[in-house]
């Protein structure tokens, strides 16, 4: 890692020599804009809105627009005097118990590595802060912005964590807010008995990112030329309009069984009356199958473990219409680009 910003903690009548470096990084997937018929990057350039004539970046300057429309002009000499005491020191103002810090203040983490001279004062302050439970409020300024930061001990080592100032948080003003609205008791202690039962320690390991997995996937598929497979939608059975405290109960039991317990079984509508007419499952796209060694019998891979007795059969190539689920045998003949039918599920 590179390190970001060089300076110190200001601990009392203690100064720490640090360095800072970014603890996060961003895992999106990078895009750029081309040309579709050639592939080149497109470039932009900047141009004058007054004089119509492109202007070189050393004649870049920060503007400050007035309500008037008219332009205060600052260029770096005079950005240079402003008071930024903090900026080259993280100075401790006070410490606090961690769980009196909102999580929506925080912005940015950083890694606080000591200098070889401030080693010992640095572990000093860590230890301090892990026995004590509590976290040391700071200020900072980082890229000509000031900002309030806490310190805390995180495997041994220090984390700088910016906040948000107060006022840059936003008001949560929605109407329900205004509105008195009744929660029975009886479903209260559903609710906490379904907590309860989902309660498990968290592992960051066991989560992952499926979209940016599934976009690296496409972009593989583009670059090998292969046919991409289309995944089948999730399936969710309408059912009867039901009450809260019914669909508390069925997710309760679900829960209780264990995980997985109550997976492919459908979401109860709660709340709306069903439209009229009978609710129909919606049905999964079935894959593109091309003819040939290893895709024979991919276009009915989705109902095989749903139907009854199927019989074999050469499948052609097409993409399956969403259609009304129905019970019964399937057969895998020779595929029409048609409905694919499966049995429908009831809601639980």
């Amino acid at each position: 890692m590179r390190s970001m910003w060089k300076g110190g903690i200001s601990f009392g009548l203690v100064m720490i020599p640090v360095r800072l470096y970014a603890a996060t990084e961003q895992k999106d997937i990078a895009f750029r804009q081309v040309h579709r018929t050639d592939g080149g990057r497109i470039r932009f350039r900047r141009f004058c809105s007054v004089c119509d004539e492109e202007v070189p970046y050393e004649d870049v300057v920060k503007g400050y627009e007035l309500s008037t429309g008219e332009m205060v002009v600052l260029d770096d000499e005079d950005l240079a005097d402003l008071p930024l005491p903090t900026t080259k020191s993280i100075e401790v103002l006070h410490f606090a118990p961690a769980e009196q810090l909102d999580p929506i203040l925080f912005n940015r983490s950083y890694y606080v590595e000591p200098e070889a001279a401030g080693a010992r004062a640095y572990v000093l302050l860590r230890d301090a802060l892990e026995q004590s439970g509590r976290i040391a409020v700071a200020q900072v300024a980082l890229r000509q912005r000031e900002s309030l930061a806490t310190l805390r001990s995180r495997d041994g080592v220090l984390v700088l964590e910016t906040l948000l100032w107060p006022d840059e948080i936003r008001d949560a003003a929605f109407p329900f807010l205004q509105q008195e609205i009744e929660v029975r008791p009886q479903e209260l202690t559903m609710a906490a008995s379904l907590i309860d039962s989902m309660t498990t320690d968290f592992d960051a390991d066991a989560h992952h990112d499926r979209y940016r997995e599934a976009l690296i996937e496409v972009v593989d598929a583009k670059v090998q030329g292969r046919e991409l497979t289309q995944p089948a939608p999730l399936e969710i059975a309408a059912g009867p309009s039901t009450s809260l405290a019914d669909a508390l109960k069925a997710s309760l039991a679900a829960a209780q069984q264990g995980p997985g317990a109550g997976e492919n079984k459908g979401t109860k509508a709660i709340g709306d009356k069903p439209k009229a007419g009978s609710a129909r499952s919606g049905s999964a796209k079935a894959s593109r199958a091309k003819a040939g060694p290893g895709n024979a019998g991919a276009a009915d891979e989705d109902s095989s473990d749903e139907a009854g007795p199927t019989q074999t059969g050469t499948a052609k190539t097409g993409t399956a219409k969403a259609g009304t689920a129905k019970t019964g045998t399937t057969k895998t003949g020779p595929a029409k680009a048609g409905t694919t039918r499966r049995p429908t599920r009831k809601a639980s």
